[in-house]
């Protein structure tokens, strides 16, 4: 805990350094007052007496978790303001404020469920708290106040149903990324729900807030309704077939509908089909899909033929990886609108999958079950298997949240042409050689970890090969001189791989994401 808290505090000293401003003042007080509210978190996780059913074999991960919705909105701030871009550089702000409350909201409920009442912690709670909410009143307009007081609350909500319903499938620090997340999400498309002006917004973006919500909603739904009705009957499985399309097509479609000013279906056919090498990159991505399937039944077939008790190996797992990263990288070269919507019906195809497999949908629910419970590691220990969708969100969170607005027009000069391959550097190139490596050669290891030296060092080299590759092969990517700072940001994700014991997948590239922005 103490090296991984190292690691961030690194980070976000970096990020300071590199910005310089009020908000990145309050991000310093931040991550102390986590640093000490995580070890009550821990201490309420070992005794068994948090709030709900977090995932064990983890410590919290609350300082981790804390910083990375605030440093990304000062950097997107940081970047937007360069940019001259005022409405995405408010959008930072917001980001970055409401960042900060909801990881306030974790420390101050840790301290509250506390026995006896940690004096220190509430004090240094109390005043990180005062500052930045200080700095809010002054650098917030009422109506963006009112925007983060929303997300709170729609977090707060969320938090009290997901983590009643769904034990065990996500530490504090997890929960309040992939809640948080959410939360804003949701805020956001009531938002813009509610203020459509024709012709204003990327129809891109619309599509990626209402398929991410409409999934939610649609997961929710079922999961309140099969607790009064066994979900693995044919008359279940009908009715929840039946449901979704109503939900599908009487919902969601006209929710898009109303966003985008067009009819939703014709909208994706034409964007898929519209040039050359949109159809190459389809038809290679689909082979690759088929791959991916061919090795689920192959080591299933393997387990059939040895033993029941066979699990999928650390390398066999890393094959995922290698065919995410042949998936992504010609998408970020050659088409990252086409990769930016196909990663977000990938995500929707990954999370009804995971509903017919939770819910033993027929026909398929149960030969889900089969052939991903030999994929399972130790995260996996709650109702949900998350892993592969963390991977996939891994790799497109840093595609999603480029900030294309405020980009430069052609070559992107410095560490930020970077950002949008910060998930194939940290997931696809690093952790993946790091684990391959570590697994098969490493035997120094480092302190108090299973990782080894070994690992770490060999991902790094391997991430600054993979940056050589890109220059040559990505000519919109300038790095103009930033190696430096590509050396140290690669560095310091890599020992943050090494030491903690969050889902990896999620965490790695959103604080490259964040190091290369800033």
């Amino acid at each position: 805990v103490l090296a991984e808290s190292l690691v961030v505090f690194a980070i976000v000293l970096s990020v300071h350094g590199a910005v310089w401003d009020r908000f990145s003042w309050c991000s310093l007080a931040l991550a102390l007052q986590a640093f000490y509210a995580q070890f009550k978190w821990d201490r309420l996780l070992r005794q068994g007496g948090a709030v709900f059913q977090f995932r064990g074999a983890a410590t919290s991960g609350l300082l981790p978790a804390s910083m990375v919705m605030p440093l990304l909105g000062i950097v997107l701030r940081e970047r937007c303001r360069a940019a001259g871009i005022v409405r995405f550089e408010r959008f930072g702000v917001v980001v970055c404020s409401a960042g900060m409350l909801l990881a306030l909201f974790l420390s101050v409920l840790a301290v509250g469920i506390t026995k006896p009442v940690p004096t220190n912690t509430c004090i240094l709670t109390g005043v990180a708290g005062s500052v930045i909410i200080y700095t809010m009143k002054h650098s917030l307009a009422v109506s963006e106040v009112i925007e983060v007081l929303e997300v709170l609350l729609i977090f707060v909500y969320l938090s009290m149903i997901l983590l009643y319903l769904l034990p065990r499938c996500f530490t504090p620090g997890e929960a309040l990324l992939v809640l948080g997340g959410v939360s804003f999400v949701l805020n956001q498309l009531i938002k813009r729900s509610l203020n459509v002006v024709e012709g204003r917004g990327d129809p891109i973006d619309f599509f990626l807030l209402v398929a991410v919500v409409g999934l939610v909603l649609l997961g929710l739904f079922f999961t309140v309704l099969f607790l009064f009705m066994d979900s693995g009957t044919w008359i279940s499985s009908l009715f929840f077939h039946m449901m979704t399309a109503v939900l599908g097509l009487g919902v969601i479609m006209p929710w898009l509908y109303r966003l985008i000013q067009r009819n939703p279906l014709f909208w994706l056919l034409q964007f898929l089909f519209q040039t050359q090498t949109r159809l190459y990159l389809l038809g290679y991505w689909t082979l690759l899909a088929a791959s991916a399937c061919g090795v689920v039944f192959y080591q299933n077939a393997k387990r059939s033929s040895e033993s029941k008790k066979h699990q999928a190996s650390t390398i066999t797992r890393k094959y995922f990886h290698f065919i995410v990263v042949a998936t992504y990288v010609p998408g970020l070269i050659y088409d990252r609108q086409l990769l930016h919507v196909a990663a977000v019906l990938c995500l929707a195809v990954f999370i009804f999958l995971e509903y017919v497999r939770y819910f033993r949908i027929k026909p398929f629910g149960q030969t889900l079950r089969h052939l991903l419970s030999l994929f399972l590691d130790e995260r996996d220990s709650g109702p949900l298997i998350l892993t592969h969708i963390y991977l996939l969100l891994g790799m497109s969170l840093p595609v999603w949240l480029f900030p294309r607005a405020c980009a430069p027009k052609g070559t992107l000069a410095g560490a930020g042409g970077l950002v949008p391959y910060s998930g194939v550097l940290a997931v696809g190139v690093g952790d993946t050689i790091a684990s391959v490596f570590g697994s098969t050669v490493g035997e120094i290891k480092w302190p108090g970890t299973k990782k080894t030296f070994e690992g770490t060092m060999t991902a790094i080299f391997a991430q600054i090969i993979a940056v050589a590759l890109i220059l040559i092969f990505d000519s919109s990517v300038n790095l103009n001189s930033s190696y430096a700072w590509i050396l140290a940001s690669v560095s310091l994700v890599s020992l943050l791989e090494a030491y903690t014991t969050q889902i990896d997948n999620l965490l790695l590239p959103l604080y490259l994401q964040i190091m290369f922005m800033a």
